[in-house]
């Protein structure tokens, strides 16, 4: 079903990508109501409270990811003939959810992440060395944006020459709504998406009879009560991979750098004095710096659980990152403080039946490549005259970074 995209921008009227990349001002204004807000424009209830956002995510039978409306404005806009069970494990709920998060939780277990913390490890490794000592870098170009790419095309178990290919289809395929560009953005995505078909389709149907230790691999051998998937599945499964591995985690790495340079620069030769805290510090910023976080929700049966009257079929908005800077769950919400005993409960990937299941690679990505980092680099430092408002772009995270002069040192 091809859903009508509620143009987010419109509840937010932010007034340049600056204020949209940090919205600080505009949750400190939404927290303040201490209730959902229903927007009339596009008719839409919004919660923002840490309580009203984890019963949204969380009570399914209230709540309901299935309906006509929806937030999220990715991939292709084409029918396919068959819809694969993966593809479409954001807009069901349980019972029918289990069978498709557990096919794709298959490729996401405890041992797996065991197994490929070295080979992660190692391409962070390759990226910080072939970053020189002692002048400019752009850490974005230099990093942020590669790292997720090759950590999921390594994953994945496709040629080494086209990683590259990864990040740009991703960028294509995750451009956010724009109604007066809808028409020309629908035509980018249905190309990426084509071109991304008709290159990992034969990867798939090669796999099948040789088998590695790869994430396609491990969705060709999993079977859950008797069915198991076909090729189209795998390939639309990992395009769904594809942008919750390569898109967010990128992001979040440029974020924490960012933040490290301009929201308190005694963190990081914190961090470098003291490794064993970078895992405590992935998680703060996850909190504080990771915009803009968000999920739909179709009210299933009438109810006032959220101290509104809700009507079956209303659409709500669970804004995560809001959440994450409620006074009532986290101290001093708008501080950043690495040593935050309770920074864990933030809500960036979510709660309940959709909980992200990739959020233990991205975790584990995080923590490997600033370890990488810090490991190397005795200190960095902002450039002077960095114009931030130029060196931001539309993305399905809302503003992320294109570019992030520093100067690092030795």
């Amino acid at each position: 079903m091809i859903k009508e995209i509620i143009p987010v921008n419109e509840i937010t009227r932010f007034q340049s990508r600056t204020e949209e990349y940090f919205p600080i001002g505009w949750y400190k204004k939404m927290l303040q109501k201490k209730s959902v807000v229903y927007h009339e424009e596009t008719n839409t209830w919004n919660a923002f409270k840490y309580d009203d956002v984890k019963l949204v995510l969380s009570n399914h039978e209230f709540f309901s990811s299935e309906g006509d409306r929806t937030t999220i404005f990715v991939g292709d806009s084409k029918k396919h003939e068959r819809t694969s069970p993966l593809t479409s494990i954001t807009t069901i709920d349980p019972p029918q959810h289990r069978k498709s998060r557990s096919l794709l939780a298959a490729a996401f277990t405890p041992r797996s992440l065991k197994e490929w913390e070295p080979r992660i490890q190692q391409l962070a490794n390759e990226l910080v060395d072939h970053i020189n000592g002692n002048e400019v870098v752009n850490i974005v170009e230099a990093l942020a944006a590669p790292f997720p790419s090759l950590v999921i095309a390594d994953l994945f178990g496709v040629p080494v020459q086209n990683r590259k290919q990864f990040k740009q289809w991703v960028d294509i395929l995750f451009q956010p709504y724009d109604k007066d560009r809808l028409k020309e953005i629908e035509q980018q995505k249905d190309k990426a998406a084509q071109e991304y078909f008709q290159f990992l389709y034969p990867i798939v149907v090669q796999k099948r009879t040789n088998l590695s230790d790869d994430i396609i691999s491990d969705l060709i051998k999993v079977e859950v009560d008797g069915e198991r998937l076909s090729d189209e599945d795998i390939v639309q499964a990992t395009m769904l991979l594809l942008g919750a591995g390569v898109e967010t985690t990128s992001h979040a790495i440029a974020n924490t750098f960012y933040s490290l340079l301009y929201d308190d620069a005694s963190i990081y030769q914190e961090l470098r004095n003291n490794l064993e805290l970078v895992p405590d510090a992935v998680e703060e910023m996850l909190r504080y710096r990771f915009h803009m976080s968000r999920r739909d929700r179709t009210v299933k049966q009438d109810n006032d659980l959220l101290g509104v009257k809700l009507k079956k079929g209303d659409s709500i908005i669970a804004w995560m990152s809001a959440c994450n800077m409620d006074g009532d769950m986290f101290e001093n919400p708008f501080s950043l403080n690495i040593h935050r005993a309770n920074n864990k409960k933030h809500l960036t990937f979510g709660s309940g039946p959709h909980f992200c299941l990739g959020a233990p690679l991205a975790r584990l990505e995080m923590k490997i490549v600033l370890e990488a980092f810090l490991q190397k680099f005795t200190h960095i430092e902002p450039i002077e005259g960095f114009d931030l408002e130029n060196n931001l772009t539309s993305s399905a995270t809302g503003q992320s970074l294109t570019s992030l002069p520093m100067r690092v040192f030795k």
